[in-house]
């Protein structure tokens, strides 16, 4: 089966996503941010390929700065909870992050990241209450911020509101599905500046289409 995805960014321009699935195996090719210029001419950030078998392995290029990628993940039982881990390694940037969530019960997770040879260690607690709203209190080592985003649900629609200590930012996102019927929709965020004072937020709205082939 192959899908193609469109999502349009604003101004930010336009990312196609081609998808074909062989067996347990996924093919995708990523064109990011194509920006029409002048005349006939596009202008392309990133074009990457992808292998993916969901729940075990991700190998990405990247063409533009060939930079190679490998993601690995698995989940283990301790203690008869759920620990779920991820590896991800970047060639290029000889970077190497751990990811781990530990499942304390359907409602709450605790979860972790670190960089390795460094101080950027996060840490996240996540509680959902009844299934429609979540509360997701979370702490940067590295910048010494304690941070909070608050998300609900209604119907199809999400409404996230998050704060950023360290530079005094206020999110507000909203992912508008249900009155447009459809599986993808329409993302509006708005971003806020609470240092010295509010000011006029910074808006964006992103919007995507899935066709299946």
């Amino acid at each position: 089966m192959i899908t193609s995805a469109v999502v349009v960014r604003g101004n930010k321009g336009v990312t196609g996503t081609l998808t074909a699935n062989a067996g347990d195996v996924r093919l995708r090719a990523v064109i990011d941010n194509a920006a029409f210029g002048n005349g006939s001419t596009v202008d392309i950030d990133n074009f990457f390929f992808s292998l993916e078998k969901p729940g075990s392995f991700i190998v990405d290029y990247k063409f533009p700065n060939q930079d190679l990628r490998f993601q690995f993940m698995n989940t283990i039982n301790l203690l008869q909870k759920q620990v779920n881990w991820t590896y991800t390694r970047s060639i290029r940037d000889n970077r190497t992050i751990l990811d781990g969530a530990l499942v304390l019960h359907p409602a709450n997770k605790l979860s972790a990241s670190y960089k390795l040879g460094s101080k950027d260690c996060k840490l996240k607690y996540s509680y959902v209450y009844k299934g429609v709203t979540a509360l997701e209190p979370s702490y940067d080592f590295a910048k010494n911020s304690l941070d909070l985003a608050v998300s609900h649900k209604i119907a199809s629609d999400v409404i996230k509101v998050s704060y950023e200590n360290v530079n005094k930012n206020l999110g507000v996102e909203w992912l508008l599905k249900t009155l447009l019927n459809q599986e993808e929709g329409i993302k509006i965020s708005a971003s806020f500046n609470l240092a010295g004072g509010l000011h006029m937020p910074k808006v964006s709205a992103e919007t995507s289409w899935n066709l299946d082939m």
